[in-house]
């Protein structure tokens, strides 16, 4: 496996100007809404239905032993738009790996294609993303919705762009919505690299050909993993850049996630023996 180098610290750095534009139009819209300024229209619903500027997002993550977690209820809001970050694979930042046969799939540990033939190490992890409408208040399941996933391997790094594994793709898939709007991929607990929470990046599409063309993005986040989960995790073999890289961060502090991230911490429950399962309900 590769290990991070200076000069893929400056591409992270890189990234970090990249993605500032979408981060301050999200700081702007919080405050904006904080203030209460009526310009700015939130998707979020009532218990009983009716519209809430003020409405609180989903999961919040307590502890269920054995780094699990879990999450109680909470009101229908969309989830925040976050940037894709320099590594998308998208067509939007260099390489795109949508429009290529076999990224429709729910295994995305290894690599697909004729070139490509690594497969990713680390702890096991399966997460499902439910998709659901904020405007009928997080009740309807969005079926036949798209879901693009992608993350970095256990040491930091990612594939198409990362030295040492820019000829693989793994970590990397799409899958249309189910009748309950759920997409479930297995993968393994991606590590934590210099300036950023760990986390899962995601593209929601209104249907698989629009993902497959790489085209008509309806919302852009992340997934941030909780701590005690984060702890556990890098406590084993192939982590250990991570433990330091985490010691350093902060969900309050992390440069995506510290204006707040109720709607997009996940609960997560398991073991490393055993494998992690993370969810996260997806309003938008």
């Amino acid at each position: 496996m590769h290990r991070h180098h200076d000069d893929e610290v400056h591409e992270h750095d890189r990234g970090l100007s990249y993605d500032l534009p979408v981060l301050a139009r999200r700081r702007m819209i919080r405050l904006m809404a904080g203030a209460g300024a009526s310009l700015v229209p939130l998707a979020g619903c009532t218990a009983d239905g009716s519209s809430s500027p003020a409405a609180a997002s989903a999961p919040s993550s307590g502890s269920t032993g054995d780094g699990g977690t879990d999450a109680s209820p909470a009101e229908c809001v969309t989830v925040p738009e976050e940037t894709a970050g320099p590594y998308p694979g998208d067509g939007s930042n260099g390489v795109n790996v949508l429009k290529e046969s076999g990224v429709v799939r729910g295994d995305i540990t290894r690599s697909f294609g004729e070139s490509a033939g690594g497969t990713a190490e680390g702890v096991p992890l399966t997460f499902t993303l439910t998709v659901v409408d904020a405007g009928s208040g997080c009740g309807a399941p969005r079926k036949g919705a798209a879901v693009y996933v992608w993350h970095c391997d256990r040491e930091g790094g990612y594939s198409l762009y990362t030295e040492g594994v820019t000829d693989e793709n793994y970590l990397r898939g799409v899958q249309e919505t189910d009748e309950e709007g759920r997409v479930t991929f297995t993968s393994v607990f991606p590590g934590c690299y210099t300036g950023r929470w760990p986390h899962i990046h995601f593209e929601v599409y209104g249907s698989l050909r629009d993902a497959t063309g790489a085209t008509a993005i309806t919302n852009t986040s992340q997934l941030a993993l909780p701590k005690d989960v984060c702890d556990t995790v890098y406590a084993t073999e192939g982590y250990e850049s991570s433990v330091d890289n985490l010691s350093r961060l902060s969900l309050d502090t992390d440069m995506v996630f510290r204006d707040g991230h109720d709607q997009q911490l996940a609960t997560v429950r398991g073991s490393v023996r055993e494998g992690y399962s993370a969810t996260l309900t997806v309003a938008v």
